[in-house]
Order: C-alpha cells, then sequence, then structure tokens
C-alpha cells in the first residue's frame, strides 16, 4: 500500500498541482471576471426601480444581430447587477468566431462576446482559459480523458492514503496497552519541533486526514465531470437514478410545427407548476430555457427549494417541442439518492453554495491540494536521497 500511495502521488502530483492552483482562482471567477472586465459583466438598471427587458425580445434581438448562429439557450433570469450570457451554436458547417453573447438586459445592447476558452481573445477569455487548465490542462479531449485517468486514481489513493495513517494492528492485547483510537491520535497531530522533515511528513498525513472527505469530494466530482461513464458504472448499480437524460436520448422528433419560444416557456412553466405541487418543492426563480433540435425537446429549468446551488438552478421539465407533451423531469435532490449525491459533489465542487465564506474554504482547499502533493513530493525525495546515502552513493 505504502509503496501504492507513492508512486500515486507521484504520478498524479503536477497535475493536481494545477488543478489545486487553478481551482483557487476559479472559486472567485464571477468576481475575477467582473473585476477584470467590468463594462462586459456588470451592468446597473438605467433608473432606480427599472425592470429589465423580456429575456425572450433580447434572445430575438441576438438572433437578428447573428444571423449566422442559433441561440438555442435562453437564459430567463441573471444575478442582479450581471449581464445575460446567450450562447451560440453555428447554424452551418463554418464555426463561430464567438459562442457567448453578453447582454445588457435593460437596454439589450451587446457589451462584449468571445469564443469560450480561446485565451488569444485576451482578458475576456483568462478565466475560461484557467478552467480548460483546471480539468483538461487545455488539451481538449486528450486533457479531458487525461485528467478524468488522474481523478480516478485520486479516487482510489484517497482510501490507501487514509489506510496508511491506521496505527498497526496488534497480534495480542498487551496489559495496559492504549485503545486503537489513540494509538491514531498522533496521525493528526503535528510534531512541530522535531525536525523539518518530521514536520513536512506531518503536514502531508494530518493535512490529508484532516481534508479527507473533501479530497474525496474533489476526486469523485472530477471522474462525474471528465468521465461520467465510468462514474455511472459504479454508481447507478449502488443509488437510484432519475434516467431522465436517457428518456430524452430517446426522443424521436416531431415532424409537426414546433412551439415557439413565448409557447414554450408558457408550457413550461405550466409543467413546473404541476410538477412543484406533485412534490412539494418551491419554485425561486426561473432560469433558462433551451431547445434541442436534432431531439425536438425543450427544457425549462429554474432554482427551486430542491436546489443545492445558491445561482444557475437544475429543477428541470423536458417536454416535446412540438405537442409540449412532458417526457421526463430532474429534481436535483429528493427524487432519487445517486442523483442527490452528484448534486451535492458537484456544488461542493464548483463553490456554488453558501455564499463567500464556502468560496474562500475552496479557495484554501485548491492550495491545500497543491501543498499535500508538494509535501509528497519532498518525503519522497527525501527517503530516496536516504536510500542513496545507505548504498553510499551519497557522502
Amino acid at each position: 500500500m505504502a509503496v501504492l500511495h507513492r508512486y500515486a502521488g507521484l504520478l498524479m502530483a503536477g497535475f493536481l498541482i494545477v488543478a489545486g492552483v487553478t481551482g483557487s482562482a476559479l472559486a472567485w471567477k464571477d468576481e475575477l471576471e467582473a473585476a477584470l472586465l467590468p463594462a462586459v459583466f456588470r451592468v446597473a438598471p438605467p433608473a432606480p426601480g427599472a425592470a429589465p427587458l423580456d429575456a425572450l425580445q433580447l434572445r430575438e434581438a441576438v438572433a437578428a444581430r447573428f444571423p449566422q448562429a442559433q441561440v438555442s439557450y435562453a437564459p430567463l433570469s441573471a444575478p442582479p447587477g450581471h449581464s445575460m450570457v446567450f450562447y451560440l451554436q453555428p447554424s452551418g458547417g463554418a464555426p463561430l468566431a464567438s459562442n457567448e453573447v453578453f447582454v445588457d438586459p435593460y437596454t439589450g445592447a451587446v457589451l462584449g462576446q468571445r469564443r469560450w476558452g480561446e485565451i488569444g481573445q485576451g482578458a475576456i477569455n483568462l478565466l475560461p482559459f484557467i478552467e480548460r487548465l483546471h480539468y483538461a490542462l487545455a488539451l481538449g479531449d486528450t486533457g479531458l480523458l487525461i485528467f478524468g485517468l488522474i481523478a480516478i486514481v485520486w479516487t482510489v489513493d484517497c482510501f490507501i492514503g487514509a489506510a496508511l495513517t491506521f496505527p498497526a494492528r496488534l497480534k495480542k492485547r498487551a496489559p495496559g496497552s492504549r485503545p486503537w483510537l489513540q494509538r491514531w491520535r498522533p496521525s493528526w497531530l503535528l510534531r512541530r519541533y522535531s525536525g523539518s522533515y518530521k514536520l513536512v511528513f506531518d503536514l502531508h498525513r494530518a493535512g490529508g486526514l484532516w481534508l479527507w472527505a473533501m479530497l474525496l469530494v474533489f476526486a469523485w466530482s472530477g471522474v462525474a465531470f471528465n468521465l461520467y461513464g465510468a462514474y455511472a458504472a459504479v454508481m447507478q448499480p449502488l443509488f437510484a437514478h432519475q434516467g431522465a437524460e436517457e428518456i430524452v436520448a430517446r426522443h424521436t422528433p416531431s415532424s409537426a410545427p414546433q412551439l415557439a419560444w413565448p409557447a414554450a416557456r408558457a408550457q413550461g412553466r405550466l409543467l413546473m407548476a404541476q410538477l412543484a405541487r406533485q412534490h412539494a418543492f418551491a419554485i425561486i426563480e426561473e432560469n433558462a430555457l433551451a431547445y434541442e433540435r436534432e431531439l425536438g425537446v425543450y427544457s425549462y429549468m429554474v432554482r427551486s427549494s430542491r436546489d443545492v446551488r445558491a445561482h444557475k438552478g437544475l429543477t428541470t421539465v423536458f417536454f416535446d417541442a412540438a405537442s409540449g407533451r412532458q417526457l421526463a423531469t430532474w429534481l436535483p435532490t429528493g427524487a432519487a439518492s445517486g442523483d442527490t449525491i452528484r448534486s451535492w459533489i458537484s456544488a461542493l465542487h464548483m463553490a456554488s453554495m453558501w455564499g463567500w465564506p464556502f468560496k474562500l474554504f475552496i479557495c484554501a482547499m485548491g492550495l491545500l491540494v497543491a501543498g499535500l502533493s508538494v509535501t509528497g513530493v519532498l518525503i519522497w525525495l527525501r527517503k530516496r536521497q536516504g536510500q542513496a546515502r545507505a548504498k553510499g552513493l551519497i557522502h
């Protein structure tokens, strides 16, 4: 187990240092983007108490401004003081110069646009590029796969690392010997006055124990983000899932005329209200309406009392884009244990709950993940040097 932990740590070290440092910055993504380019990400009402324009009216304006693109996702609300983001998809084969458009919800003015993650566009893409580094080393699908495999190794190593802190099992309980928990207690403590090596060793061991639950959340949610197939292969046999994604994927588009966006929003509101009464939850705010042209499906999303995220709720109804017939629903919590687990670990990973104190905690966690990797490498180097001295290779 010690050998496995050592070489797994060496394999992961560089990746986790990158992920930890970039994750610390991403905990404050919205705040940093607003500070970098307030003219794009921040808005103010033209007069006190002014109401924003209708979201679907803004969508129509964006669609007219970019006729070469499909605007298949319409945000229906935005946090106070923030611009609204509309996502563009190519309507033909040619790629788009921009796939995100930032709009003033009070005037409809386009404040900025970008091709997400394209660092050559400058400061407007700095945080998206950091995000690309965070989950894929900015290497596209190859990086996504590599980081997903690293997340699997990290998940397994969380359990190996914890087991290595356990005290040795006593073959025979001697009179006066301490209970197991008391013998485990030193693993949680630092020996501050016993030399630099022991301090580094204790920082690595005790740090990993105190942060263990959150490290496991980071590791396993990383598998869910990057290699969902592997995540589902483990979780679906163990926990119940609602299966909305599978139902929608099997839907055959209707040849009948599709509902216009205002009619689709009205149908989404109706179906969501029925779902809220059926499952006894409260609708806090509506978030988005999306149209999946290939499947002939609309999805209407709100933030509800079943969401754990503070923004961009995921309580969703899916319905046929022609008839308005409900196809499936998805509740973030309370409907299926597997979906509840996924909602919580995703929200924890992304610091999308509990406000700035939790963002500060996740920011610190990112730096501590990097620190644990550094201390692990230092311990390996020290032991390697000790082995070389024992063999007479170093004097």
